[in-house]
């Protein structure tokens, strides 16, 4: 049992580390980013609220046997109450906390929401994989988890042009919440197809693979900005460098 916690939650907790190590000019107290993940934990019921309701309103099916399916269910099944959800405790943790002075925080602070939730759902499909949850644990390393601390780079930049620098970019607090759902919602529908036509299941693979390697490689131009722009408030950077 530990064993699988273990390879379910070690590579959310890797690269929430990873994320507080980019955080150069003032790193956040570390029973902060504990909170953090604990919110990410609690996001995941907070989803019901909206996944539960959609279904029964029918706007995603039970079973996946069209592309039609596999986008619904998504974007609607998904994306939209997941990132929701995330945001929302995203909100309610950051509304009072005096340490969100710098535009890195906000990603540093999304990447623990962000991964909670990756952590706790990864602990469900691996307990729900049974004698395959090794084979199950890696693959979702590789994968869902690259994924989620991808969009909550995402919602974590937005997050914080729209907190620090919303005169420069009017549209953050909106982009806080679409980007993030539409990058889960791509690859949710991508993968969800793979049910539809497993003959093209390597294809399917790989382009999740690429997906999550260019969303990966996104976040770290993300935090770079952020760093040269938090840099620039204390004197030790060039100009701005922020863009919405």
């Amino acid at each position: 049992m530990l064993n699988v916690i273990a390879l379910a939650v070690l590579p959310a907790l890797i690269l929430i580390f990873y994320t507080y190590q980019q955080d150069k000019m003032q790193r956040e107290p570390v029973k902060m980013i504990a909170k953090g993940f604990g919110w990410g934990c609690l996001s995941v019921f907070c989803s019901f609220f909206i996944s539960v309701p959609s279904m029964h309103l029918g706007l995603f099916p039970d079973g996946i046997n069209s592309f039609w399916d596999a986008f619904r269910t998504a974007f609607f099944g998904a994306a939209i109450p997941e990132e929701t959800a995330k945001l929302f405790c995203l909100w309610m943790f950051l509304r009072k906390n005096p340490y969100f002075d710098e535009r890195m925080d906000g990603i540093v602070y999304a990447v623990c929401v962000g991964m909670g939730f990756a952590a706790f759902e990864n602990v469900e499909y691996l307990f729900a994989a049974g004698t395959d949850w090794v084979t199950t644990g890696i693959g979702r390393s590789l994968t869902a988890i690259p994924g989620h601390f991808g969009f909550a780079v995402l919602m974590g930049y937005y997050y914080s042009l729209n907190h620090f620098d919303k005169y420069r970019a009017p549209m953050a607090g909106l982009k806080m919440w679409l980007y993030p759902v539409l990058a889960h919602g791509i690859y949710d529908t991508v993968a969800m197809m793979a049910s539809v036509t497993p003959q093209l299941s390597g294809a399917i693979t790989i382009a999740i693979l690429l997906f999550c390697f260019q969303m990966v490689k996104w976040a770290r131009q993300s935090m770079k900005k952020h760093l040269i722009a938090d840099a620039s408030d204390y004197g030790m950077g060039g100009g701005m460098d922020i863009q919405g």
